[in-house]
């Protein structure tokens, strides 16, 4: 694909669905746009593409970044002995955290600088679709020393958290596109600020989610048990940078920030996960990697797909071995891992392009997603 202001960094062979590139197209041909990016990972969102990151002067877009504003991936490493780890006896006993925290929501938020905003309840709750907390050990280490650099250790469990913004952001964007619907809004205006203000809120109190979903998760597995944080990548999001001497916004819809030490790359439940080092400057590919595997087919095909071959029974136990706590049959088979592209696939396309380096590589032996069935009405 060859397009002025439009780089795809993904190989031949990889699967990318027709309208996604479309979608592509149509924001490489917004008025402000300079450059944008798309990854392996790349499938069709509502309105434009996941999977993308995006860079205009001027003028920035709220809708390209979705209602999930601040979503992100958390690492976590515990004091807690992989060798020792008990995942068949930890599924049977996690639960509630589809329930509202009964700790102190107000101090908890004020160590991450983030108001409630009215939607304190949400807090420390994972949310439907794609989110998850999930268990790892380290499958294998590639680069020792930067794994240590990284301040990380082979022989204790991780937890590696994915939510956002929960209802904060969905809110913020319907306040944005009931007035704009798809429109972008110029920088230094009134407007432009007061989202920047609501969106870096958004941001820190996704941030301060994924801690407390750890926390909780670890907590009942080990009240005593120690939770460190490893890392905090958010992948949608809208940041000013300045780019060839210019005032420049950075969208991220599903893409991952690779101007850090080390990014995090999950795979679908069913798949390891990789934490890798970004190589080289980064501008081309303004700065961001894949988020994960990216959507092979879309929510209202997955049952239809797989429901004769595979009951919801046999899909809370991947081929890894892993247990997936999953009490909602629909979202069941709607995050199967057959319905994402192949991680391996994703990672050999970035390092092919030489945007990053494996570290090592993490395998699942749990994931939480829903413990009983949350109201599909439930921000995702």
């Amino acid at each position: 694909m060859t397009k002025v202001n439009t780089t795809l960094f993904a190989s031949p062979s990889s699967w990318i669905e027709g309208e996604s590139i479309r979608q592509l197209e149509r924001v490489a041909g917004l008025s402000a746009m300079i450059r944008v990016a798309g990854f392996p990972d790349l499938h069709p969102g509502k309105g434009g593409p996941v999977g993308a990151a995006m860079l205009s002067e001027g003028v920035f877009y709220p809708y390209l970044v979705g209602s999930d504003v601040g979503c992100g991936m958390g690492l976590f490493d515990t004091d807690l002995d992989a060798a020792k780890a008990k995942p068949e006896k930890w599924a049977k006993k996690l639960k509630g955290l589809e329930e509202p925290w009964d700790g102190d929501i107000t101090a908890w938020l004020k160590d991450f600088r983030a108001e409630p905003d009215g939607f304190a309840s949400s807090l420390g709750t994972i949310g439907m679709g794609n989110h998850f907390a999930e268990l790892l050990k380290v499958k294998e280490v590639f680069d020792e020393h930067y794994f240590r650099f990284c301040g990380l250790k082979k022989h204790v469990l991780f937890l590696l958290v994915h939510s956002g913004s929960r209802g904060l952001g969905e809110r913020l964007l319907r306040s944005h596109v009931d007035v704009h619907r798809d429109g972008g809004l110029m920088a230094g205006s009134e407007e432009a600020e007061r989202y920047l203000q609501a969106h870096g809120n958004c941001v820190k109190w996704a941030q301060a989610n994924r801690n407390l979903i750890a926390c909780r998760l670890i907590w009942q597995i080990d009240s005593c048990a120690g939770v460190g944080h490893s890392g905090d990548w958010c992948h949608n999001s809208i940041t000013p940078v300045e780019s060839d001497g210019k005032s420049c916004f950075l969208h991220r819809k599903g893409a991952a920030p690779s101007d850090e030490v080390c990014v995090i790359i999950p795979g679908s439940r069913g798949a390891c996960s990789y934490l890798v080092k970004p190589i080289g400057d980064q501008e081309a590919n303004l700065w961001s990697v894949a988020h994960g595997a990216g959507r092979k087919w879309g929510r209202n095909e997955c049952e239809g797909r797989l429901r004769e071959k595979y009951s919801a029974d046999s899909m809370r136990k991947t081929k890894l071995g892993s247990y997936v706590i999953c009490e909602d049959k629909e979202l069941l088979y709607e995050e199967a891992p057959q319905a994402y592209k192949d991680i391996d696939a994703v990672i050999a396309d970035m390092v092919g392009f030489g945007l990053v380096k494996v570290v090592a590589t993490f395998t699942p032996i749990l994931t939480y997603k829903v413990r009983g069935k949350e109201c599909k009405s439930s921000f995702r």
